[in-house]
């Protein structure tokens, strides 16, 4: 718990690098850990990300709140991020017993950063699919988030990518913060990111 009440996590990345299943896939983990959560999805015009949540059937449905924000994601998670700080404010009003609010932006580039009036701790999310030369061009998301998430490991080989030189490359874009590799569907890497999270975000865990 901070200040302003539940500890408010960012999910930032280009379209497609697999933000949304993040989210349903750190939902249960968080809950296996004792954390009471909620979302905040981030959508141009389209309410999409957070109806899929919803059914998703990891969290109960009420506990998810969509931001439409009009304009490109940058502002709502960055510039301006007054729609969220709602939305967020909403929650911690409505769920008393609140520990973790995770808020997805919309898909966006490289660039996208989470303003630190918004969220308290942040991933960034990029796949393998994309290209391998994504960690060695060092966009600014990638550089300073608290933690990187590589992403759909099992296409690498499929799309030619090769994880080793992603991995050296992430070393030296980030040669202090972490970066995890994973494969979301299957859950490889899913131990490490959760770990990862809870101490990076100081969550106390009390496994149920």
């Amino acid at each position: 718990m901070s200040d302003h009440g539940a500890i408010r996590i960012g999910i930032g990345g280009p379209v497609g690098s697999g933000k949304t299943r993040l989210v349903e896939t750190l939902v249960p983990q968080l809950a296996a850990a004792g954390l009471s959560v909620a979302v905040i999805t981030n959508d141009l015009v389209t309410d999409e990300d957070a109806q899929r949540v919803r059914r998703s059937g990891v969290i109960d449905p009420e506990r998810v709140l969509a931001v439409e924000t009009g304009a490109c994601p940058h502002t709502a998670i960055r510039e301006d991020p007054s729609a969220n700080l709602a939305a967020a404010d909403r929650l911690n009003r409505r769920f008393t017993d609140l520990d973790v609010i995770l808020i997805e932006s919309g898909g966006d580039n490289l660039a996208a950063t989470f303003t630190s009036d918004l969220v308290d701790y942040w991933i960034f999310v990029i796949d393998t699919a994309a290209g391998d030369d994504i960690p060695r061009k060092k966009g600014i998301g990638l550089l300073q988030a608290d933690l990187l998430v590589v992403n759909k490991i099992d296409l690498a080989a499929l799309v030619g990518a090769d994880l080793d030189m992603m991995r050296r490359d992430c070393a030296l874009a980030r040669p202090v913060k972490p970066t995890v590799f994973t494969d979301l569907r299957s859950g490889t890497g899913l131990t490490e990111l959760t770990a990862r999270l809870l101490d990076g975000a100081m969550l106390t865990a009390s496994p149920r």
